[in-house]
């Protein structure tokens, strides 16, 4: 895996951190609705409750952060950009945010024409952000760098189980929308195999092969893990899939083939979290902490699978816990931590011949001991909304307190930092006549 980036075919800066500025606010919206739903919001998986907060999370605050990700990294990554990113942008974020805006609500309170509002914003954002990746890739396939194949095949992977996902919940909501009697379990399963192990899974892991070794100092990932972990978790994403469907009432084939996907990213987890750990910086920053949190929940996911096959007794709401807001939230976290400091440090300076000390350090516009405080309240939330899952009588308020107040540190942090950029920008322009500034855009 490549360890180079690119910067020089970034976005403009505006085009992916609009989808960043998001991940706070969601995540904050969500640990407010747990607050005021109480308990029955993790008494199951199919209360309204928990359906509108999973998708705030997984849209609002996961997609929200993933889209952004994608649009900035794939370009300097690969030399691929998506097509006519500033349009996609502006297309893509307003409508992702109200069709989940709707579609919470729409499960809070079950009223058909929210699901049809929904269905429309959102696949209309989706189908437009995954047109926009393939119809780059193709189109600017001659610019692809040297030794970015694997980057490129995960993205394909990423937008195949992304249009997996929008098909399943496509049907999901037309259901819902138009009241037609579709297997509404079935169709949930497998939504959530593809947005969960799929389109979020996918794209974090394809993510981590790129970032890990050059944001945290790591070795780089062995070779048959970048080259094959994704294809192989693709591929039994599939056929865990046609089981489901063609399996009946024998779930055999479906849970082995479950078994399988689970084990292939508890070796994911396994690997990152080993790099993680020996890595060449001895001290673990903020970024490092929540990454190894992150690995940490993702291989306790396979054993708590088992256990609910082995004891009968399924423990749905602490998967998700673990999933959504252990493992991806907390990667997600962490990786805000290191891509916006280093954005708005690289856009403040860009144009500028010679370092000025009006443009803070990368290390400076959100410093460690702020991301660090923060990181710990998200342990605390973490630990509360996992004794929640089990409990929820006892600890659902509690963690809900911890978790919105860790979403608005996060938030104050971005903002705080987005000040320091706005700072330095002004001082660069009113003293413009005397600085030595490149007439490169």
């Amino acid at each position: 895996m490549r360890r180079a980036l690119s910067f020089d075919n970034s976005p403009p800066l505006s085009v992916p951190f609009r989808f960043f500025l998001n991940v706070p606010v969601f995540a904050a919206l969500a640990g407010l609705l747990l607050l005021w739903a109480g308990p029955q919001a993790l008494e199951s998986r199919w209360t309204p409750s928990a359906l509108a907060l999973t998708h705030l999370m997984t849209l609002g605050v996961l997609a929200s952060a993933m889209v952004g990700a994608l649009i900035q990294i794939l370009p300097v990554a690969t030399g691929i950009s998506v097509l006519a990113p500033r349009l996609a942008s502006t297309f893509v974020h307003p409508l992702l945010i109200v069709g989940t805006l709707f579609l919470a609500a729409a499960f809070l309170f079950m009223r058909p024409i929210l699901f049809q509002l929904a269905l429309y914003a959102l696949l209309a954002a989706f189908l437009w952000l995954a047109g926009a990746t393939l119809g780059g890739s193709w189109r600017h396939r001659a610019m692809a760098q040297k030794g970015s194949n694997d980057v490129l095949l995960s993205t394909r992977l990423v937008v195949g189980a992304l249009l997996a996902t929008l098909l399943s919940g496509g049907l999901l909501a037309v259901g819902f929308a138009w009241s037609l009697p579709l297997p509404m379990i079935l169709l949930t399963n497998i939504h959530a195999a593809w947005g969960l192990l799929g389109w979020i899974g996918l794209l974090l892991m394809g993510m981590a092969f790129q970032l890990i070794p050059i944001f945290q100092a790591t070795e780089v990932y062995p070779r048959a893990i970048t080259r094959w972990l994704a294809t192989l978790s693709f591929v039994m994403l599939i056929l865990h899939t046609s089981a489901a469907l063609l399996g009946g009432n024998n779930h055999l084939a479906e849970r082995i083939l479950g078994a399988l996907l689970l084990s292939l990213y508890f070796v994911f987890a396994l690997q990152t979290f080993y790099l993680l750990w020996t890595r060449k910086r001895p001290k673990a920053d903020a970024t490092t902490l929540f990454w190894r949190t992150a690995m940490v929940c993702l291989a306790t996911c396979p054993p708590v699978w088992l256990a609910g096959l082995a004891t009968g007794t399924e423990f749905p709401v602490t998967l998700g816990v673990l999933f959504i807001a252990g493992f991806a939230w907390s990667a997600v976290n962490g990786m805000l931590y290191k891509i916006i400091p280093f954005l708005l440090w690289y856009h403040a300076q860009k144009n500028l011949v010679t370092a000025l000390r009006i443009v803070p350090k990368v290390k400076d516009i959100i410093p460690d001991a702020r991301a660090t405080s923060q990181f710990r309240l998200h342990v605390l939330a973490l630990a509360l909304l996992l004794s929640a899952s089990i409990w929820p009588p006892l600890f659902t308020h509690a963690a809900a307190i911890a978790f919105t107040a860790s979403a608005a540190t996060l938030g104050w942090n971005i903002a705080a930092a987005t000040r320091l950029y706005w700072n330095a920008q002004k001082q660069i322009q009113d003293a413009a006549p005397s600085l030595p500034i490149s007439s490169q855009p």
